[in-house]
C-alpha cells in the first residue's frame, strides 16, 4: 500500500478518501497522526489553497499528499462566501454562517449557488505537475435551514432534482452527488492512470 497524507484532520473525509482510493493501493493518513500544524489559507481561489495544503503537508510528512479545498458560491453575492465559506461569519460556527448567508440574501430573488470541490494530489513537494480535479453541484439558497443531516451549509442548500436540501438527503444519495463526490471520482480515476 502506498501511503499519502490527507490534508486534513477531519475524520470523515479521511474515511471516504480510503474507502474511495483503499482498492487502488493507497492507504490513507490523516496529517493529524503526524502532529503538523494546519497550513496557512491565504490563496485567493480554492486552488490556491487546496495546494498550499497539500505542499504543506509533503513538506512536512515528506510523502506524497492529498488536500481539498471547497465551499459555497452564491451568484447574487458575487461568489461569496466562495474560499472563505467556513469562516464567513467570522469562525463563529455553521450556524452563524448560515445566519449571516440570509441576512445577505434577504429580498433576493436570485438565489442560484454551487458547491465547488478542488481535490489535490501531490507525489512530492516540489511535484511541478500536481493532478488538480474539481466538481460542482448545482442548487440554491433556500428562505430557512431544513433537514438535520449534513453540515456547514446544507441545510440551505436546495438540490432541486431531488426536491429537498442537501441536509435531507440521505447519506448516500449526498455520496453521489456531491461536490466532494465529483472531484473524488475524477481523482480515483486519475490516480488509477499513474
Amino acid at each position: 500500500m502506498q501511503k499519502v497524507v490527507l490534508a486534513t484532520g477531519n475524520v470523515g473525509k479521511v474515511a471516504e478518501m480510503q474507502s474511495t482510493l483503499e482498492s487502488l493501493g493507497f492507504s490513507i493518513v490523516p496529517q493529524s497522526e503526524f502532529d503538523i500544524p494546519e497550513a496557512v489559507e491565504d490563496g485567493l481561489t480554492f486552488v490556491e489553497n487546496a495546494l498550499k495544503k497539500a505542499r504543506h503537508a509533503c513538506e512536512l510528512t515528506g510523502l506524497p499528499a492529498i488536500a481539498d479545498d471547497s465551499g459555497l458560491e452564491v451568484r447574487a453575492l458575487h461568489g461569496a462566501p466562495g474560499i472563505h465559506s467556513s469562516r464567513y461569519a467570522e469562525g463563529q460556527g455553521d450556524a452563524a454562517n448560515n445566519a449571516k448567508l440570509l441576512a445577505a440574501l434577504a429580498g433576493v430573488k436570485d438565489r442560484r449557488a454551487r458547491f465547488q470541490c478542488v481535490i489535490v494530489y501531490l507525489r512530492h513537494a516540489l511535484d511541478p505537475t500536481p493532478i488538480i480535479c474539481q466538481g460542482s453541484w448545482q442548487g440554491e439558497i433556500t428562505d430557512a435551514p431544513s433537514g438535520s443531516a449534513g453540515f456547514g451549509y446544507d441545510p440551505l442548500f436546495m438540490v432541486p432534482e431531488q426536491g429537498c436540501t442537501a441536509a435531507a438527503l440521505p447519506p448516500e444519495t449526498k455520496r453521489t452527488l456531491s461536490h466532494r463526490a465529483q472531484a473524488l471520482a475524477q481523482l480515483q480515476q486519475a490516480l488509477n492512470h499513474l
